[in-house]
This record gives C-alpha cells, structure tokens and sequence, in this order.
C-alpha cells in the first residue's frame, strides 16, 4: 500500500519548511509528498507568515528533491485558467523529471475567494468539467496539430497545445463526497478517486459509485487507484499520542474519530480496514509541515508495515 505524507501549508509554512518536510518524506521512503491549494489559514491558525503558491511551491521541490512523488491534494479550478493551468502543470512535470500529479476540483472555500479577489461562481461544477476537458485536450493533442474548444466558459483557438508534459498522461486525482457527478467525472478523466476525512461506511459508498461509473462508461474499475486523506497523529505509546495532539489544542479522544491516530497499532489497524474497503493510497495529512517529528515516527514505525498490505 502507498503511503503519501499531505500537508496543509496555508496555515503556516515558508518554502523552506515545506523543503524540508519533502526532503524528510523522501528519504524516509514515503512515495509521494502532496501539499493542499489554499490561500487563506482554516480557523485555529493565523497563517503566518502567509500563503504560499502551491504550483511554485512544487516547481521548487521538483528541482530540490529526485524521486519522491510530487502534487496538489486538490487545486482549485476557480484559482487558474484551464489553459494556463495546463502550461504550468506540464512546466513543472518537467522540471520534476515526471513526477508530478494533478489532483483538481472545483473550489469550496468562499472566504479565501473574497479574501485576494477570486471569483466564487454558483457553476463551479461545471466549470471544473470544462476544465478537465480542456486541460486533458491539450496534453493529448499530437505535436504539430492544432486545440480549438468552444464551451461555456472558455473557448480556445487553434492552440498549439504546447508545452507535452514529461509523463503521458499526467495523473489526474479528483476526489469529493458527491455521489453522482464526482464519480461520472472520475470514471471519465481520473487515474485516481481519492476521498478524505470521512467514515468508513462514506468511503466504501464513495469507491463503489466510482466503480459503478467506470463500468457505465465500459472502463475497467481496476485502472483507477482509490485513495483516502486523513488527519494523522500518532504517538509511540498513549502517552506521546495525548501529548502530540494536546500540543495542538485538540483533545485526544475526539480527534480519534475518523483519523489515523493513537498508538503505532492503532494506526496500522486503521489502515488495514481501509485497505479491506478498496484503497491502495493513503494521505496522511501530517498538516502542520514544521512536525518533522512525527513525519520520522511515520517513517520508522507505521511505512515499514505499509508494504506488505
């Protein structure tokens, strides 16, 4: 089972400690390091010292670490243009060596939009389909030939369709809760349905409705990778698990409840049922990037027990 350290940097972390994390997930053998696209801190979290791009956050990692899997846990289709958002992707996949994946959805977060100007439209949704259609259109358009789109939000013209990505194709992620239009879109464009934060009854639901749309679309369910995000703390005894998570103001009771977190066999007990309902991917959403601590116990005492599920 794969195993990807995920971190939320927009409540608080420079590059710097960003490289670090990746650079810590890396050498410990974790196979990828996915970081969120957000621009404003959740609440609890006062941010500083400020967001940080995510795109320009992983050229820099693709330049800074070698073989560690690289990508968003999702961008948002209302922060960049689909043609741009193509460019960059590709720019950085090559930069990376082919490393890297796109994981994308529509956008939810109302406030970050207000807060530096974005626009928060009520067809989200769709806008994110004619993304996807746009964005896989210019990568798998040949070199030499021409990309035109007319659709309701965007229309291109004879695009050259350049720069090709360094992998064919990049990985797609989409993940959500929905249980229609999430799972048909899925089916359609994704390497990989991920869903995060959520019991286990809604994950086993989740991944039988991508299922479902893959065998409507006569697409063989087996080709998609079903992922799942969770918080994670977890200590080497009960001990260390109350004191990591009453650092950071949470109580430890609570936080056990769709998580993975206690002891080291805890976790691993977590991770095992989730395997049973179909994941071979988990995102363990670390959170904070400073706790390279828990990151080394991750990598010493949960990674190794990882391989053979």
């Amino acid at each position: 089972m794969d195993a990807r350290i995920f971190i939320e940097p927009q409540q608080g972390a420079d590059y710097a400690t960003q490289l670090a994390c990746a650079q810590t997930a890396e050498r410990l053998g974790f196979d990828g390091f996915f970081r969120s696209d957000h621009y404003l801190a959740m609440p609890g979290q006062d941010g500083l010292p400020g967001p940080t791009d995510s795109w320009i956050t992983l050229a820099g990692l693709a330049r800074e670490t070698s073989s560690i899997r690289l990508g968003t846990l999702v961008s948002a289709a209302t922060f960049r243009a689909p043609g741009p958002m193509a460019i960059t992707v590709a720019q950085v996949d090559e930069m990376s060596g082919g490393r890297v994946e796109l994981g994308l959805g529509t956008g939810w977060f109302r406030e970050e939009h207000e807060a530096y100007g974005l626009p928060f439209p009520d067809d989200r949704f769709a806008r994110f389909e004619e993304q996807l259609q746009i964005i896989t259109g210019l990568w798998s358009t040949p070199v030499g030939e021409r990309f035109s789109y007319a659709g309701e939000h965007w229309t291109l013209s004879d695009s050259p369709a350049l720069p090709k990505p360094t992998q064919n194709p990049v990985p797609i992620i989409i993940g959500g809760g929905g249980k229609a239009r999430t799972p048909r879109l899925a089916a359609e464009y994704a390497s990989e349905f991920n869903i995060g934060f959520q019991p286990e009854a809604v994950i086993a639901d989740r991944f039988a409705a991508v299922r479902r749309a893959a065998e409507k679309i006569d697409r063989d369910p087996d080709s998609l990778v079903y992922s799942v995000a969770l918080a994670t703390i977890v200590g080497t005894d009960e001990r260390d698990y109350a004191r990591r998570v009453e650092s950071r103001g949470l109580d430890p009771v609570a936080f056990r409840e769709n998580t993975v977190s206690g002891t080291v066999a805890e976790a691993l007990e977590k991770i095992a049922r989730i395997r049973e309902l179909g994941a071979t991917r988990i995102y363990l959403q670390t959170r904070l990037a400073q706790d390279l601590d828990l990151v080394e116990l991750l990598g010493a005492e949960v990674l190794p027990h990882l391989r053979g599920l």
